[in-house]
């Protein structure tokens, strides 16, 4: 049996070549995505990858997830919307929701009074302190820094070392902290921030929570 060298040689260095480009997705080719398409970072990178490096596909991609629509959406004024409650059985824990919309229409939309009660539930259960980063007090993110950098197992440390460890703590904590970006507790595979574009996409309009109070008894 004759074995074709050539054909392999060619078929193993396509398959290294496929490699390398995936592994060559990095910040400037997700950055250049999140630049055409107005979309977060995590999502242009996971379209990235999806797609092998190429950046139609990706767009593509984002766009049949209706992500890319609820990018370029989020400039739109929100001047409707709704103020809604959720308590939890027991009567021990409440959360007040703000969230709002474009039109009327949509606010009394069911797709988009589901969303409002999804995000009360994650509320209640996950007990975030704000709705985004930037929305996180200054003196909650100076004291966890204080509390972080003082932790026992970076004492050693040189301080640029441990800057660069409490910067990657950080996140983990904003993480955990920030509503958008906490795992939905219907879906821990996306996060609210997911959730929330893919109604976006679906009701095409652009859609914010703006604020949220959560009341737990016996809490001060």
């Amino acid at each position: 049996m004759k074995v074709d060298f050539s054909r392999r040689l060619r078929r193993s260095t396509c398959c290294l070549c496929k490699e390398r480009d995936m592994s060559a997705i990095g910040a400037r080719d997700v950055k250049k995505l999140r630049d055409m398409t107005g979309c977060g970072m995590m999502d242009c990178k996971r379209a990235l990858e999806e797609a092998e490096g190429d950046f139609e596909k990706a767009i593509e991609i984002l766009r049949k997830k209706g992500i890319a629509k609820a990018a370029k959406k989020a400039l739109r004024p929100t001047d409707q919307g709704m103020v809604t409650s959720y308590v939890h059985p027991g009567n021990r824990i409440g959360v007040l929701l703000e969230i709002k919309c474009e039109t009327d229409f949509v606010a009394r939309n069911e797709h988009f009074q589901q969303l409002a009660e999804d995000i009360c539930l994650q509320i209640a259960a996950m007990k975030p302190v704000a709705v985004d980063r930037d929305s996180v007090p200054e003196e909650v993110v100076e004291k966890e820094k204080k509390i972080l950098m003082e932790a026992e197992d970076l004492e050693t440390k040189p301080e640029q070392v441990r800057e660069k460890i409490v910067r990657g703590r950080l996140n983990k904590f904003f993480e955990q902290a920030c509503l958008m970006e906490q795992p939905f507790i219907r879906n821990d595979k996306i996060t609210i921030a997911d959730h929330l574009k893919s109604v976006v996409g679906r009701l095409g309009e652009n859609i914010r929570v703006r604020r949220f109070v959560r009341f737990e008894l016996g809490e001060v």
